[in-house]
């Protein structure tokens, strides 16, 4: 590869096709929520799911994604990214073709619990092959902001389709998947490239046969940990304050107990250190933050056009795939805007944007018309695209390879954590503001839950503004026309990710 293709972020062929492979998986498991949540009541209408066995549909995912993301992404460093993408692939094909086949409510709710933990295995191992096959610099912030479009893509797609499968049988919604997830893993089998044997020191690039230990106890009580915290919050506003509080102080008293181990552990499976990175801590904070109040507007958005406005499901998908502009801004718009400004400014000018699209929903009316809505939805997709992919760079730039894996789940476990926890806090204020069912006292609880994703999006603002300041402690001076130096774009208070 010349200087000039280095420079630019060229990708060469093999490379491409190792990227769209990848960015087919996260496709695949953003369209895969996506449709799911648009099937939801055709699904309740066709098994005879109560109120409770449909939430479970959806919280049996959650659980599984976000209980294990963490374990998940370790395991990719220790036993092979590639084939711990590849694995856990194919348990995701299986599973998902086994929801559609669900007679019953308990087995789709084990269908998706298992589906969700295939997710959390094979989405940090498809990251992190990027973040360690692909050089620090333009070529990797290349590959990671297409990578985060697709994903976008993927769920702004997976409302509009599910909505047309689910017309026709929403076992098509779970079928689907199937076709998509067969294609990917022949084309992985192909081009993902086995990574070389590990030395005999241990050392090696998360291939197979790394020769560390397993940290089994803290394997057992960080994903009981995470369980348990993604239970309590995601089932908040569906149980009593006393089983929330239990739950939520159990699943603390575990992490408490993880941190304990891992301090005495001599081949942890986190290492403690890697929190010393003031800019890891920051993008995963900024991240939860900013995933709260993306998928809280959402959830808003959705029941507001849908038991307000009496808007069929398909004509919400069409309404809210706006935001997904993001998916072509990403690969096009945000590298250049990172080559010139930095990620720092612009993640803080993505999540000034997220703030200024949540205001602009706050004076809701009971007869809005679309154009009302328009600069709301179309200022959250430019939002999205300028925080999500730098988040994802910040996350794991600086960090050494055998610990990629590691960065990816705790980001990703921090992206699903936000979005529990937005989802529940809106879900509660939308409830305690909603007095009656009468069209009035809907919009009033809606105006009042709105207020939530505004706050989390000010909050992870304020966080981020934390990198500009360190970014001008750092000593980096950008006059007009001069390239930013990248080395300068990270924390000063970034220390070395070193065993």
């Amino acid at each position: 590869m010349t200087s000039r293709q280095t420079a630019s972020g060229a990708l060469r062929g093999r490379e491409g096709g190792v990227l769209l492979v990848l960015c087919g998986a996260i496709f695949l498991e953003g369209i895969d929520v996506a449709m799911l949540n648009v099937a939801l009541p055709s699904i309740r209408a066709d098994l005879g799911l109560s109120t409770g066995s449909l939430q479970w549909v959806m919280s049996a995912y959650v659980l599984g994604y976000g209980g294990f993301m963490l374990l998940g992404g370790r395991a990719a460093d220790l036993f092979g990214r590639r084939r711990m993408f590849v694995g856990w692939l194919a348990v995701f094909l299986l599973f998902s073709g086994l929801g559609g086949f669900a007679t019953e409510g308990w087995t789709l709710i084990v269908a998706r619990f298992v589906t969700g933990v295939a997710a959390a295995f094979m989405t940090p191992a498809g990251l992190s092959i990027i973040t360690t096959g692909f050089e620090e610099g333009p070529r990797r912030d290349k590959a990671l902001l297409f990578y985060a479009g697709t994903s976008a893509a993927g769920f702004s797609i997976g409302l509009v389709v599910g909505g047309l499968l689910t017309a026709v049988d929403w076992r098509w919604v779970f079928f689907a998947p199937v076709v998509l997830s067969a294609l990917i893993l022949v084309a992985a089998l192909a081009l993902v490239p086995k990574p070389p044997r590990p030395g005999r020191a241990g050392t090696g690039t998360g291939g197979a046969g790394v020769r560390q230990s397993v940290d089994l106890a803290g394997g057992v009580t960080v994903t009981a940990a995470v369980v348990l915290l993604v239970l309590g919050v995601e089932r908040a506003t569906h149980s009593s304050l006393a089983w929330t509080a239990g739950t939520i102080g159990a699943g603390l008293a575990f992490l408490a107990a993880f941190v304990a181990v891992e301090r005495r552990s001599a081949s942890p499976l986190v290492r403690l250190g890697v929190f010393r990175s003031g800019a890891l801590v920051r993008a995963n904070l900024s991240g939860l933050l900013f995933s709260a109040g993306f998928f809280g507007f959402q959830f808003l958005v959705v029941l507001y056009l849908q038991e307000l406005r009496d808007w069929s499901t398909l004509q919400t998908s069409f309404a809210m795939i706006v935001i997904g502009i993001d998916a072509v801004l990403s690969p096009l718009l945000t590298p250049r805007l990172v080559a010139r400004f930095g990620n720092a400014r612009v993640i803080f000018g993505g999540l000034l944007l997220a703030s200024l699209a949540y205001a602009l929903f706050l004076p809701v009316g009971a007869d809005w018309t679309y154009p009302a809505m328009f600069p709301s939805l179309i200022v959250l997709g430019l939002a999205f695209s300028l925080a999500y992919g730098p988040l994802t760079i910040v996350a794991t730039e600086g960090v050494k390879e055998e610990e990629q894996g590691l960065a990816g789940g705790l980001l990703y476990t921090s992206f699903q954590f936000g979005a529990a926890l937005g989802l529940s806090t809106v879900t509660a204020v939308n409830v305690a503001a909603t007095t009656s069912t009468s069209p009035a006292a809907l919009l009033d609880g809606y105006r009042a839950a709105l207020w939530v994703p505004l706050a989390a999006a000010l909050l992870a603002t304020l966080v981020s503004a934390f990198g500009l300041r360190a970014r001008r402690a750092a000593g980096t001076v950008v006059s007009p026309g001069e390239p930013v130096d990248r080395g300068a774009d990270r924390s000063s208070d970034q220390l070395p990710v070193s065993h």
